[in-house]
C-alpha cells in the first residue's frame, strides 16, 4: 500500500456521496449563440441579459453583460468558462466565475436551436462556481467550493448550486 493510500486509510472516509448544503437557484438569460469556427475547436458565446437568484443563502438577480464562452473540442465535450456578477437583494455585487463540462446528445445542439430544451437526463453539465466579494454579509462565500448541476434550454441555462461540506 502506498503512503497516500495508507494516510487516506487511516484518516478520510470513503464517501459514496459528497455532504453538501444547497445554496441557491440561478437561471441565466442569455442572448442567441454567437458559433465562431478556431483552430482548437467551435467556440460557442453566450452573452447574459439577466436572470435571478433564488435560494436559502443567496438571492437576487444576475446583470446584464456576463458571459458563458464554451470550447466544444473534437471529442464532442464542451468546456465552459462563465462569468457573471450578481446583485443581491440587499444591494452587494458579487463576482461569479464557473467552469465545467458540458456533453449533450449528438442532435443537442440542433434540438436547442429548434427551441427544445434537453432534459437534464440527456446530459451532463456540471460547473464550479466561485464568487467574490469584500462585503462582510457575504464574505463566507469567497471561501466556498461549490458544484453545479446545470440545465440548458434554448435561451438560458439553469444552476442548482451546492456548498461542499
Amino acid at each position: 500500500m502506498s503512503d497516500y493510500t495508507q494516510i487516506v486509510a487511516d484518516g478520510l472516509p470513503l464517501l459514496s456521496a459528497l455532504p453538501v448544503e444547497h445554496l441557491f437557484d440561478m437561471r441565466v438569460d442569455l442572448e442567441p449563440v454567437q458559433f465562431i469556427p478556431t483552430p482548437v475547436g467551435t467556440r460557442m458565446t453566450f452573452v447574459t441579459t439577466g436572470g435571478a437568484v433564488d435560494g436559502p443563502r443567496l438571492r437576487g438577480v444576475l446583470r446584464p453583460g456576463g458571459g458563458d464562452w464554451v470550447t466544444l473540442g473534437a471529442d464532442g465535450i464542451g468546456r465552459a468558462d462563465v462569468r457573471a456578477t450578481i446583485a443581491t437583494h440587499d444591494g452587494v455585487l458579487i463576482h461569479l466565475e464557473a467552469r465545467g463540462v458540458i456533453a449533450v446528445p449528438s442532435d443537442g445542439l440542433a434540438r436547442l436551436a429548434d427551441g427544445e430544451a434537453l432534459p437534464f437526463a440527456q446530459t451532463y453539465v456540471r460547473t464550479t462556481p466561485r464568487f467574490e466579494t469584500s462585503d462582510e454579509r457575504y464574505e463566507w462565500l469567497t471561501g466556498v467550493t461549490a458544484v453545479a448541476y446545470n440545465a440548458l434550454l434554448p435561451d438560458r441555462v439553469d444552476y442548482r448550486v451546492y456548498r461542499v461540506l
